[in-house]
């Protein structure tokens, strides 16, 4: 239960965090773009819209009904990749889907193994 709260918070702080940086968009792109295949839809979405499209209502429809949650998530290293050049501007909502990673898998994606 307690994972599931912690969830819903990161989650809700995550589209404020995109809201304030202006990414949050108010039309959803066409279906096919939703359809895929690619990792993080890379093909056919930019990284706030595979966010804010997919993997949101995904991961809020589980936390709703409760239904497990992903283990082995490590989402954070493609934000990191995605805004490699604007990190300053980006950190929050880089630390934000980190700590979404690390509630849900256990482990930090930025941490090496040794």
């Amino acid at each position: 239960m307690e994972q599931y709260q912690k969830a819903a918070r990161l989650l809700d702080r995550i589209e404020r965090e995109l809201n304030s940086l202006g990414l949050w968009q108010s039309h959803q792109p066409p279906v096919q773009a939703l359809e895929s295949q690619q990792p993080f839809a890379v093909d056919t979405l930019e990284f706030h819209q595979w966010l804010q499209f997919i993997m949101l209502p995904r991961m809020w429809a589980l936390v709703d009904s409760q239904r497990p949650l992903p283990e082995g998530i490590a989402v954070s290293p493609m934000a990191a990749h995605t805004y490699r050049n604007e990190l300053e501007q980006y950190e929050q909502l880089i630390t934000l889907i980190r700590e979404f990673d690390v509630l849900l898998s256990g482990t930090d994606p930025f941490q090496e193994d040794v």
